[in-house]
């Protein structure tokens, strides 16, 4: 991550391959189940679930989003809106959250995304500036690097997002298909045996 960015107090640290892929799964798997089409997720409305699962509550507040991507990709297939660098990159929007700075931060050949991912993970959470931390990453290929980070921050509140439950300390965790399901539209009186 270039040394010049500046961190907020709330930052939401996003593996935007690995959310994409997510996001597809969910969507292919929920529409053999509720028989409809499901458009593309609300990339606002998921960034404000990330936020309020990530234990923020509606204020005057700044809420830091990193999009980590490859950089031969171009956008997210699964999210609107998804142009890494039209749509996303400088961008921020406004609602009874806060205010969302979007950042997108591509990786560049010299390293994998894993390390790049950890290397801004472990940035973030040495950085005196940052209180709250909420991490989207690909627990299942590269998180025990993830759980080592967060396990020697200190003084940071930091939940990670996984599809499977974690163990480990220094961290809360959530379920992220709960929030992909919000901002993909599928309701819970939908779902069969709910």
């Amino acid at each position: 991550m270039e040394t010049q960015t500046q961190l907020h107090s709330n930052v939401i640290l996003i593996d935007a391959e690995y959310a994409d892929r997510v996001a597809f799964d969910l969507t292919v798997n929920f529409e053999r189940m509720i028989t409809r089409r499901i458009s593309v997720a609300d990339l606002p409305r998921w960034l404000d679930c990330l936020a309020l699962d990530g234990g923020l509550r509606p204020d005057e507040q700044t809420v830091q989003c990193l999009f980590v991507y490859p950089k031969d990709m171009q956008r997210l297939k699964c999210f609107a809106p998804s142009d890494f660098r039209e749509d996303l990159d400088g961008k921020a929007f406004s609602d009874n959250m806060g205010e969302f700075l979007l950042q997108s931060v591509p990786v560049e050949s010299l390293v994998t995304k894993e390390d790049f991912f950890c290397q801004c993970l472990e940035t973030i959470c040495n950085s005196a500036e940052v209180e709250r931390v909420m991490v989207v990453a690909d627990m299942e290929t590269y998180g025990r690097r993830v759980k080592d980070i967060v396990a020697q921050a200190e003084k940071k509140d930091i939940t990670l997002f996984a599809m499977q439950p974690l163990m480990g300390r220094g961290f809360q965790q959530e379920l992220l298909g709960y929030s992909l399901m919000e901002a993909l539209g599928i309701r819970a009186d939908e779902l069969p045996n709910v």
